[in-house]
């Protein structure tokens, strides 16, 4: 990183954001919303392997509430391109910075680390790369078919930015290493989109879904969306409905959860009942399958929303 250039996080990354955060009363955190805590020989593994090969994940980056879980369950979800985003989305935990140029071991490294942890199902996201001319598509079509030659029964899930500016190069390039499910966070719904997304665009998000889908009818596609920003549950109801238009294939809902006092905050917590309600609606609307609840993350059980999404 370039002198004059810091790794910002918290206040530091959102506060030149143009859309300031709006102070509300800080909310009591619910009796539904408890983390698990693991730190089990399959967790300290996982942490060992990660940093012998220099690999970073969105587990620890943004500050996941399922990483104990996960970590303890001997699975991650790998973020190549650095841990420095070029976008400062204010519900994101991923310090904001001028990143550095791909390292070209990661995706030997990336396979090594999918091959000794014996993962049979593996989530690639990254950082969004304003500064690289394909968004990063290249980087993920060498991870896919590195780790597709070292361990070729894995199954592999991408999880994309959205290429904003760049949608038409990135899609050629993602068609040199096709994964088994393409995955774009909406994150949240249109009205939120200047204040929770910066720098991204609704319309855009949906585009690369339909486009990705249409290119590559045979490959499932997936999005996400966060809860407790401020939307309502009818504006819920139309991203859902929208994505579907996409041609989205499988859907996962979560209650955000402010990572510092310099995030967005909270607006409300959703009930687990009213998080059933909204998979009920997906359902209906023909999502093959969706995760609904207080932890859903996009990532979360990926192995297993797979299995049932097909």
């Amino acid at each position: 990183m370039s002198k004059g250039f810091p790794r910002q996080v918290g206040v530091a990354k959102t506060s030149k954001n143009p859309v300031k955060i709006r102070p509300v009363n800080i909310l009591k955190k619910p009796s539904w919303i408890k983390v698990k805590i693991a730190n089990n020989e399959n967790f300290r593994q996982v942490k060992s392997i990660l940093r012998k090969k220099k690999l970073n994940t969105v587990c620890e980056e943004a500050s996941c509430p399922n990483i104990g879980e996960c970590f303890g369950g001997g699975t991650a979800t790998f973020m190549i391109l650095g841990d420095l985003c070029t976008r400062r989305c204010p519900f994101c935990d991923v310090a904001h910075g001028r990143p550095a140029p791909p390292k070209l071991e990661e995706p030997n490294n990336l396979a090594n680390a999918v091959l000794d942890l014996k993962l049979k199902y593996v989530v690639v996201t990254s950082v969004d790369r304003d500064d690289l001319k394909d968004g990063g598509a290249e980087h993920f079509t060498k991870c896919v078919n590195a780790i597709r030659k070292t361990s070729p029964k894995t199954r592999i899930e991408i999880l994309t930015p959205d290429f904003r500016g760049r949608l038409d190069l990135a899609l050629q390039k993602l068609q040199n290493g096709l994964p088994d499910i393409m995955n774009h966070n909406l994150e949240t719904v249109s009205r939120l989109y200047p204040e929770a997304r910066p720098g991204a665009d609704y319309k855009h998000s949906l585009k690369l879904l339909k486009q990705f889908k249409e290119i590559f009818p045979t490959v499932i596609t997936k999005s996400g969306i966060m809860v407790g920003m401020g939307e309502t549950d009818e504006e819920i109801k139309q991203a859902m409905i929208d994505l579907r238009s996409s041609g989205v294939n499988m859907l996962t809902i979560g209650q955000y959860l402010r990572p510092t006092n310099g995030h967005l905050p909270v607006h409300r917590y959703v009930r687990p009942e009213t998080f059933a309600l909204y998979k009920e609606n997906a359902t209906r609307l023909g999502f093959k399958h969706t995760e609904s609840g207080p932890l859903v993350r996009s990532s979360y059980h990926a192995d297993l929303q797979a299995a049932n999404g097909n």
